[in-house]
């Protein structure tokens, strides 16, 4: 099967971003078609969460306004700050989830659990077990099993028992002996996801 001969002032059918829109390219005195978009310089517009439209350009013109493309071009300092952190534009809540203007969320927001066999599996996993009420994941219980502590332990008691593991099971406290290393590091560890966690804080 012969391969469709492409010139270099014709890209071909699958070239990355184009689109035969049968428009021709908005450049000043530019005759060629306009097969690739660029953002609208006027932005989104206001009050609206639908995209504006775009302007349409052919490639040479396309490349030229990317080069010169600045996506920070007008904003403040803390503009450009609230832009680059790593979860902008997640603060606000999706129209599916929103609770104003009516909404009445996805269809299956209504779904009854009666015997609570898929709330039941998150109970387990995260259950408030401490007389506090904070909560225990799995790796915290697993990790005051490590320190042989109660739910109920609180930081002064998380400390106090690292310190004497540390002391049972260092060689430096052994003579050198290097055969407890395994559950040293154990409780290393153990201790490390206890003093990060939301039950001990």
């Amino acid at each position: 099967m012969a391969r469709e001969k492409i010139g270099k002032d014709r890209p071909n059918t699958r070239f990355h971003g184009r689109v035969e829109s049968g428009r021709a390219c908005e450049a000043p005195g530019c005759v060629e078609a306009g097969e690739f978009r660029a953002p609208p310089l006027e932005g989104a517009p206001q009050g609206s969460d639908r995209p504006a439209g775009y302007r349409w350009f052919c490639l040479d013109h396309v490349r030229q306004f990317n080069a010169g493309y600045n996506y920070f071009a007008g904003m403040t300092v803390e503009e450009i700050h609230d832009a680059q952190r790593p979860y902008a534009g997640w603060e606000r809540e999706t129209r599916a989830f929103a609770s104003a203007g009516g909404d009445r969320g996805p269809r299956w927001a209504d779904f009854a659990d009666p015997l609570d066999a898929i709330g039941a599996k998150f109970k387990a996993n995260v259950r408030a077990e401490r007389k506090d009420g904070r909560p225990l994941t799995p790796g915290d219980r697993s990790a005051l099993k490590v320190m042989g502590l109660e739910v109920d332990a609180d930081r002064t008691a998380l400390r106090k028992r690292y310190s004497e593991l540390v002391r049972q099971y260092h060689p430096d406290r052994n003579g050198g002996d290097r055969s407890h290393e395994g559950a040293l590091q154990k409780v290393i560890a153990a201790y490390q996801q206890l003093k990060g966690s939301a039950a001990f804080a």
